[in-house]
């Protein structure tokens, strides 16, 4: 390895902001601990602050609060923030389709030829479903509910109730939780001394922060994702959907994922049933599926199925 690409080795795993003991270092490089204090002491020539401490002990880091180093990164890490780019630009995060947009074309051009020929080659030969309809999200809600989950700092929020009821909600954020097209946000509300889950899109402003830090208390269940998918569960929705499948019932289990519940009816057929509050999202599971099947519940379902049959055809 050149001592140029060395030194960007280096100064990429400084960037994790982790105490790095000399051996570790020495030994991702590949080179002898003398030759690591060398290549650190041009990285402070070049203005970047890496803190040493000596001894058995000792090690590297970066330190924090520093001017920000140029952003370096593996090919893989590369490829595959532009591959969650493209999926939010997309519509997979509602409201941030521009931004995304923007954030995806430049860390494209910053990449070396070969990978922009990688991630061109993706980006022609992908087709996929744009999600349409989902809840529209301010980024600076979104970011600032993360940044207080991670700092255990209590939060206040004007919120809007399914209703239309506006309260302020004073809470100790815990997790953010994805569901669809959804983002939840799992709190200890301070004022009603218990649990809630909120929407985020329905969050009215940008969250304000106290600076009051918190000690993490034990989310029933142990995880947000399940706490906030039985709270949704408890809700009950607009249509309960039954429909028997002629595949086996782990290949409709792997389609539908948490989503629904299988029930397996021999080796190549099974009932699924799912509660929504739109059908669009069962007619695309069962489009998905590729397979005979018959709908026993609701007749909407049936109708709707019918009327697009009937369009295609045409």
């Amino acid at each position: 390895m050149s001592t140029s690409a060395r030194m960007l080795r280096l100064l990429s795993l400084l960037q994790t902001h982790r105490f790095w003991t000399g051996g570790d270092l020495a030994g991702r490089l590949e080179v002898s601990e003398r030759t690591l204090r060398r290549d650190v002491d041009r990285l402070r020539e070049l203005g970047y602050d890496v803190d040493a401490v000596r001894g058995a002990a000792g090690g590297y880091q970066l330190r924090a609060g520093g001017a920000l180093p140029p952003l370096l990164l593996e090919d893989e890490e590369a490829v595959a923030i532009a591959v969650g780019l493209r999926a939010a630009a997309s519509g997979g995060v509602p409201g941030f389709e521009e931004t995304t947009l923007q954030a995806l074309t430049k860390v494209i051009a910053l990449m070396p030829p070969r990978l922009r020929r990688r991630m061109g080659a993706l980006q022609t030969q992908t087709v996929g479903l744009s999600w349409s309809g989902g809840a529209t999200l301010d980024p600076a809600v979104l970011t600032t509910l993360a940044q207080a989950c991670r700092d255990d700092e209590i939060v206040t929020f004007p919120y809007t109730a399914a209703d239309g009821t506006a309260t302020t909600r004073r809470v100790e954020p815990h997790r953010l939780v994805t569901l669809g097209r959804r983002w939840y946000l799992a709190a200890y509300d301070r004022d009603r001394q218990d649990w809630r889950s909120f929407r985020v899109d329905r969050v009215a402003g940008t969250p304000s922060t106290t600076g009051q830090r918190f000690r993490p208390r034990d989310l029933p269940g142990g995880d947000a994702l399940t706490y906030v998918r039985q709270g949704l569960n408890a809700i009950p929705r607009g249509h309960e959907v039954v429909v028997s499948v002629e595949v086996p019932a782990a290949q409709a289990q792997a389609a539908v994922g948490r989503w629904a519940s299988i029930e397996p009816l021999g080796d190549e057929r099974c009932r699924m049933t799912m509660s929504t509050d739109s059908l669009d999202w069962p007619v695309l599971i069962l489009a998905g599926l590729d397979c005979d099947f018959t709908v026993e519940q609701p007749a909407e379902l049936s109708a709707l199925l019918g009327r697009l049959a009937a369009r295609v055809s045409r």
